[in-house]
């Protein structure tokens, strides 16, 4: 009898699982299928064909897939390699707390490009991908200005505390918040427009609001200070640096393909005021996809117009990471880091700079999203990216993001499943 097993059944989303195949004949062509639907009832699947061994097995951590959404040894391939039956679609998990992603394994005979009702499959089963450990706890926040979500790990505390930032569709995402959480730190995910009774747009980075909200995440009981850690991707990597260049609190940054320069937006600090740089829209190209390339909008950081409009690195009294991919289309984010990293000591930050990843590089549980719908745009925005090189930067820069936040806020013990 055929059967496909993962192990563990049920795990965090940036976990490697073990998946197997047994009971097939010897030399067995099949095609292995992985499916979800989302929150919003978009299916994501991915499928690879594999040949099993003599013992009847395949092994996906050890063998080969011959085709399909990807070749090679990839343990998580039918994970990582997901994509939207719909054009432009992001796997994003909203509701972090209330149930994992459900993915249906499939293993079918021989070569199956599409799956339709009449092919039964030979063995099926189902796993769960959380994005919070057991014991986290979410508290909804919304005392003074600041609007977000603080995870807590299980257990008294005190914990090490991250401020969590995502980029220019605003609103508030969790999903990277929970992992964290699950690994010993509390985090503070942070909304700053585009939710609840913040502004609707972003008109300007008002670095009050982040201090704010740095201060009361220090306030928390359960939240080990002196300093915290703040994690940014695109335009809230942009925040992160600001933050870590005004706020003493902050003393590890984690940028991950960002400007260094204000674009668009003032940024406004204690009667301070830094000048944005113009957004060059009509250089923005459309791509055959119909989709909006803005790689082009942003000036070039080195012009002497663009000086004063430099976040102020050199103030920077913490330790920053930066986390670069270099087929990101949305601005040249290894130029900016590049530029940062000039000046700033060579013990203050690292730089991770992986060729072939695209702009939004997030825990290794997400599948590369190359071109996606964007709130507030009126055209689907390129991220860029290449399937295999994108997912290998995600697994590594990862680890070493965790990392990077263990060694400069001490955490507790992180969660097992």
């Amino acid at each position: 009898m055929v059967e496909v097993m993962v192990t563990p059944s049920s795990s965090l989303a940036d976990q490697t699982v073990q998946v197997v195949v047994s009971g097939l004949a010897p030399s067995q062509l099949v095609t292995l299928r992985a499916w979800l639907m989302d929150e919003h009832g978009e299916r994501f699947q991915a499928r690879a064909f594999y040949r099993s061994d003599e013992e009847g097995t395949v092994d996906v951590g050890r063998h080969a897939a011959l085709g399909g959404n990807y070749t090679g040894v990839w343990p998580m391939g039918l994970f990582w390699f997901l994509q939207p039956d719909s054009l432009f679609k992001r796997l994003v998990k909203r509701d972090v707390m209330g149930s994992p992603f459900l993915v249906h394994l499939e293993v079918f005979d021989g070569l199956r490009l599409v799956s339709g009702q009449q092919d039964e499959p030979l063995a099926t089963c189902t796993t769960e991908r959380w994005y919070v450990g057991p014991g986290v706890q979410r508290v909804p926040i919304r005392e003074g200005r600041v609007r977000g979500a603080l995870l807590l790990p299980p257990g008294p505390g005190p914990f090490p505390a991250v401020i969590d930032l995502f980029g220019g569709a605003g609103g508030l995402i969790e999903f990277r918040a929970g992992l964290l959480a699950s690994r010993g730190f509390a985090v503070l995910a942070l909304a700053f427009f585009a939710y609840e009774d913040l502004p609707k747009g972003l008109t300007q980075l008002d670095l009050d609001y982040f201090e704010e909200a740095a201060e009361l995440l220090l306030q928390h009981p359960k939240v080990r200070g002196p300093g915290l850690g703040v994690i940014g991707v695109s335009k809230g990597a942009e925040v992160a640096l600001a933050m870590a260049a005004f706020l003493p609190q902050v003393v590890a940054t984690v940028w991950i393909n960002g400007t260094t320069f204000l674009y668009g937006n003032p940024l406004l600090y204690k009667g301070l005021r830094i000048p944005s740089i113009p957004y060059q829209t009509e250089r923005m190209l459309f791509t055959e996809l119909g989709a909006m390339d803005n790689s082009a909008i942003f000036a070039d950081p080195r012009s002497p117009a663009c000086s004063s409009s430099a976040i102020p690195v050199e103030k920077i009294q913490g330790k920053v990471l930066f986390v670069v991919g270099e087929a990101d289309r949305s601005f040249n984010s290894k130029l900016f880091a590049q530029l940062a990293t000039e000046r700033l000591p060579q013990d203050a930050y690292r730089l991770l700079s992986y060729p072939g990843a695209g702009h939004l590089i997030e825990p290794p549980g997400s599948p590369l999203c190359s071109i996606s719908s964007l709130r507030g745009s009126p055209l689907p925005v390129v991220w860029g990216g290449e399937p295999q090189p994108h997912a290998r930067a995600q697994q590594h820069s990862w680890q070493e993001i965790v990392q990077f936040l263990e060694l400069h806020l001490s955490p507790a013990p992180a969660i097992k499943l």
